[in-house]
């Protein structure tokens, strides 16, 4: 057996960490330490609780001593894997960085990534991956480092900025329902049923905002029939997730129709990867999110923060309960794949799959040392880049523009130079109808609103007075 140690920093997730953890426990081979750390001391010790009850499931296959950690560095000591997955701040600073905007016709359909909520939630973030970044490099240097946290590429970014030798990485699901995507466009135009894993896709872009430009099964070139399948099903729209109604984006607020993605690869012929609720943030607010109306008519719903609220309430319910007994533990394989990312550092044989990584030339037409997400070969204790094909054009413009207010975006907070942020900020796709006036004000407002985490980094007070 593989006796490995592992910090959790979030270790108090109300949901990844169960997921994780059950992975984990359905492998074989594995076991040791996981080392749960959160400012939620509570949350912590009650995934050591769940942890300590999956080890007792008589499917367990791989069991782990679960270690709850009131100081960080207690944490990393002698970790082998450090996965990071956080809230920064909490849901009413989301709040402010989702509804707020709203005053001025924005509406934002997840807004963790760009548009004004992206944005505000870096400036909250990066501040704290800084710290983790000296932390591991002082601790555990050799330790590899899995990122799950939004937003995805400043969070990474970051991580090598401050330790440039760190050998971390961020893992994002997004490519893989594109993958049930062209499963289900092959099942409904060929009638062949098979997994998502038997199909071969070429991907890179940005994190959420990643295009696939090569999709095989065997020989059939699935990007091919993608116009049939939008001619049948464009208009009301189709869920792909296995086991989901057709219709599920109705009703509920994470499912959508596919019809942005289908009408961006009408536009652009390459397929953009991630879910529509992402996609349409990185594109002019008046295309699929003028209104909630328009929202509906593109088959997607707004994913509000109360409704946040409340699914995180009935997390924190149902943790309650695995943790006392009260609900029984199941053990089902997720469709993610940190833990198969794991094993193959391990050793355990090669996989390829999509991260985000230093732009070193995987992707030619995105700056050098951007974040970039692209297929990767992972091996013994290496990964290795796969150079992606090029974008056509059209996309690429549009994620040329996303990634350059990414990586100013990520130099505003680095150099906590707030003029360049209200310049990121302003040149947001879904904030191009704002009048300077109107951009000032709404990113004045969303900064105070959320100033209990950015007060500490920025100062507000003489940004503002100089620029009224």
């Amino acid at each position: 057996m593989r006796k490995i140690n592992i910090c959790y920093i979030g270790g108090g997730s109300k949901n990844w960490a169960r997921v994780f953890m059950t992975d984990l426990a359905l492998e074989e081979g594995l076991g040791g330490t996981i080392s749960l750390y959160d400012i939620d001391l509570p949350a912590a010790q009650r995934n050591a609780q769940i942890g300590e009850r999956i080890n007792g499931h008589p499917n367990c296959k791989s069991k782990f001593r679960y270690k709850v950690c009131e100081q960080l560095d207690d944490a990393l000591v002698g970790a082998d894997f450090v996965i990071l997955s956080i809230l920064p701040g909490t849901f009413d600073q989301m709040h402010s960085d989702v509804h707020c905007p709203e005053q001025f016709g924005i509406y934002q359909s997840v807004g963790d990534t760009v548009g004004p909520g992206g944005v505000l939630r870096a400036m909250r973030t990066i501040p704290l991956y800084e710290q983790f970044a000296v932390k591991i490099k002082a601790i555990c240097p050799n330790a590899w480092v899995i990122n799950l946290t939004n937003p995805m590429s400043v969070c990474v970014k970051t991580l090598y900025d401050v330790f440039p030798q760190i050998k971390a990485f961020g893992c994002c699901h997004e490519v893989f329902h594109a993958q049930d995507f062209l499963a289900l466009v092959l099942r409904e135009i060929k009638g062949i049923d098979v997994d998502r894993k038997q199909i071969y896709t070429d991907a890179c872009g940005v994190n959420h905002f990643t295009w696939i430009t090569k999709a095989f099964y065997q020989d059939i070139d699935l990007l091919k029939l993608i116009p049939a399948f939008a001619q049948k099903y464009f208009e009301q729209g189709y869920y792909e997730k296995p086991g989901c109604d057709r219709f599920a984006f109705l009703t509920d607020s994470f499912a959508y129709g596919n019809k942005v993605k289908m009408d961006l690869f009408a536009k652009y012929g390459a397929l953009a990867a991630a879910g529509d609720r992402h996609l349409a943030e990185f594109l002019p607010n008046d295309w699929y999110l003028t209104n909630p109306q328009t929202v509906k008519d593109w088959a997607f719903l707004l994913t509000t923060v109360p409704f946040r609220k409340q699914k995180q309430q009935e997390q924190i319910n149902k943790s309650i309960k695995l943790a006392s007994g009260e609900l029984s533990i199941e053990l089902k394989q997720s469709d993610e794949e940190a833990v198969a990312i794991m094993k193959a550092l391990l050793g355990n044989g090669p996989l390829v799959t999509n991260v985000n990584l230093p732009n070193n030339g995987q992707m030619s037409q995105l700056p050098i040392g951007s974040i970039v997400e692209t297929n990767c070969v992972f091996s013994h204790n290496n990964v290795s880049p796969v150079v992606s094909l090029p974008l056509p054009s059209g996309a690429v413009d549009w994620v040329q523009l996303n990634c350059q207010n990414i990586d100013n975006t990520f130099a505003g907070v680095k150099s906590r130079d707030l003029a360049l942020l209200e310049q990121a900020f302003a040149s947001q796709p879904l904030c191009c109808h704002l009048s300077k006036q109107q951009s000032h004000q709404l990113f004045k407002q969303m900064c105070y609103n959320t100033q209990e985490y950015l007060q500490p980094y920025f100062d507000l007070d003489s940004y503002f007075k100089s620029t009224r």
